[in-house]
């Protein structure tokens, strides 16, 4: 009866870019600001500046370290989206979307489809670099305070030669007070 009674709940739309501080736990200020730092670090490579065509890179998912959930989808897409956006670089199908891509070049090579319009199947390209990393956190806390720090480390590999190209690590720290 007195859930029939409550009032609804109130929602709003708030700006996506307004600093978020509801609790000290990961959210979406700290993936921008992780996603910003790491896009704007790696175009400033020599690999990526000095490359006369965009470098074709793969992502491989970065791993969660931490003892919370992370959806680290967000942050690489996060990434990705930047990084595509400043024209520079080109992506290849990451290794796990690998089987999606090669059910499209199957379909389209099946018979059922025009041989002049269909997707040929051995003309992808292989990523010349790779991107990975890992995200983790450190946490202290005692009656009154929980503190919290998380560490973003992203390196770019070289698939070829398996040499590390680039690596930067972005570190943020939120202190929450009960």
């Amino acid at each position: 009866m007195l859930l029939a009674c409550s009032s609804a709940p109130k929602v709003s739309y708030q700006d996506p870019n307004k600093i978020e501080t509801i609790s000290a736990d990961y959210g979406v200020t700290d993936l921008q600001m992780l996603a910003e730092s790491m896009t704007r670090s790696l175009l400033q490579t020599r690999v990526i500046m000095n490359s006369p065509t965009p470098p074709l890179i793969t992502v491989a998912p970065v791993k969660n370290k931490t003892n919370e959930y992370i959806d680290t989808n967000l942050i690489t897409n996060k990434i990705e989206t930047q990084l595509l956006k400043s024209g520079q670089v080109r992506f290849a199908v990451k290794a796990t979307d690998m089987s999606t891509q090669v059910g499209e070049l199957t379909r389209q090579n099946s018979g059922m489809y025009n041989k002049d319009t269909a997707s040929k199947i051995g003309n992808m390209e292989g990523a010349k670099y790779r991107i990975e990393g890992e995200i983790g956190s450190i946490t202290k806390s005692d009656k009154n305070v929980r503190d919290i720090f998380y560490n973003l480390t992203l390196r770019l590999i070289n698939n070829e030669t398996g040499t590390y190209e680039w690596q930067d690590e972005k570190e943020i720290r939120k202190q929450q007070r009960r």
